[in-house]
């Protein structure tokens, strides 16, 4: 089995989700899967609630992040933090990660070896955290966590596995270069509102 084949119910991610946070934070911490943690300065695990209604997932980390530890902690991730706010969502209510934990040389985008080998990581997180629903922000979080599958934007389904809901929107580093997405990406926010209230 490639990692690419790995489900929630594969033996990596249930011996990650039994080991717990702490367990998966040192696994990620420790791992050379793949030749971005020759580059990295700080591997970026995730920030928020350990119970949240809602589970962002983000592309990889940036420059910022790399310095920080921290994900979504520059330009992209005030757009975050100001559509988190119009959707009504408290600290306790969502929790945020990337589908890789290491940033790629120059931002570029990573590559689907690199996806592949973060992959158990990025499943054990959602597994633990549990959320109601999962926002993919944008189509290099869609690519992770649906394999063969393509969502419409602001379009909610379900996941293959549990009762989870998926929504796909607009990644917020795409709001800062497209203005005009801000007032889509709120209608979208709008219409889905029921999910997370």
């Amino acid at each position: 089995m490639s990692s690419a084949d790995f489900t929630l119910s594969s033996p990596r991610v249930i011996e990650l989700v039994n080991g717990g946070i702490s367990y998966i934070e040192e696994e990620i911490l420790q791992c050379n899967s793949c030749a971005l943690h020759e580059t990295v300065t700080n591997k970026v695990i995730g920030k928020g609630s350990e119970s949240p209604k809602v589970v962002f997932i983000g592309e990889a980390p940036g420059k910022n992040e790399d310095e920080t530890g921290i994900p979504f902690c520059g330009r992209a991730g005030k757009n975050l933090d100001e559509m988190i706010d119009y959707m009504g969502l408290s600290e306790n209510d969502y929790a945020v990660i990337n589908t890789i934990k290491c940033r790629p040389p120059n931002n570029r985008n990573p590559h689907v070896t690199e996806i592949n080998a973060c992959k158990t990581f990025l499943l054990a997180q959602i597994s633990l955290l549990d959320p109601k629903v999962i926002i993919l922000l944008g189509n290099t979080a869609e690519k992770a966590f649906c394999k063969n599958r393509k969502l419409d934007w602001g379009v909610a389904e379900k996941t293959d596995e549990g009762n989870v809901v998926l929504l796909k929107l607009f990644h917020p580093a795409a709001l800062i270069y497209k203005r005009s997405r801000i007032d889509e990406q709120k209608s979208l926010i709008d219409e889905n509102r029921p999910l997370w209230e």
